[in-house]
């Protein structure tokens, strides 16, 4: 199937996992994740309707970001604090945010830019040691201190990445739990903290993320095809 067919049956599944979960399509946004591919493949996405693409690297960033038509670019992968200065204002929002040392790295250079910058923390609520991400119990912690010292970092949200199953029911809980916490949070009304948006569910799982109340699903593998790691 062409990139074009594979959108058009992604926004079909979307709409239906979308309205089980008593939402429009339009309330979950399709990102595309373009680990891997080049500049042509997402700019066939973009013109397909696709307004925000998922990095995993900083270099490819930095690679394609003169190529690209216009685009929200989100930074998704893990983030180095070195390397936060060569995407701060290239990107629309960062998903990976695990430390307080990384989100000052971020401020600091959101300050020199004299921009502000979208954040999602990345929780791992399925402790899986492969899986970056902070305990959900270290998270209301982290947010307080965010909100005292990083003026310049707009908290949007979560971000969790749950382990791969072919029974998507084993997955499930992962996603009610960053649901429940995401919920939590958000009637807590922390200062400097505007909860929005709740990331999770990637090509293979994506359907049960949108059931259990994820927003932005990161979507690679069905809308490019299999990536060539050579």
């Amino acid at each position: 199937m062409s990139i074009k067919a594979n959108i058009q049956a992604i926004e079909e599944i979307k709409a239906r996992h979308a309205e089980i979960s008593g939402r429009a399509s339009e309330d979950v946004l399709l990102l595309a994740v373009t680990k891997l591919h080049g500049a042509d493949e997402i700019n066939e996405a973009i013109e397909c309707g696709i307004t925000d693409i998922g990095e995993n690297k900083v270099q490819e960033i930095i690679d394609k970001y003169e190529k690209l038509k216009p685009v929200r670019i989100h930074l998704i992968g893990h983030l180095q604090t070195n390397k936060v200065k060569y995407i701060i204002d290239k990107v629309h929002m960062i998903h990976s945010v695990d430390s307080l040392r990384l989100a000052q790295e971020i401020n600091k250079r959101a300050e020199q830019h004299d921009l502000d910058m979208n954040i999602l923390i990345q929780v791992n609520v399925a402790h899986d040691e492969n899986k970056f991400g902070i305990d959900k119990d270290e998270l209301e912690q982290l947010l307080g201190d965010i909100s005292s010292t990083c003026p310049r970092l707009k908290v949007k949200g979560l971000m969790s990445i749950v382990p791969y199953a072919e029974d998507l029911e084993e997955v499930r809980p992962y996603f009610q739990m960053a649901k429940k916490l995401f919920d939590q949070i958000k009637e807590k009304e922390i200062k400097g903290v505007d909860f929005q948006f709740l990331s999770m569910g990637m090509s293979n799982d994506f359907t049960v993320a949108i059931e259990e109340g994820s927003n932005i699903i990161r979507v690679g593998t069905a809308i490019f095809g299999e990536r060539d790691y050579r």
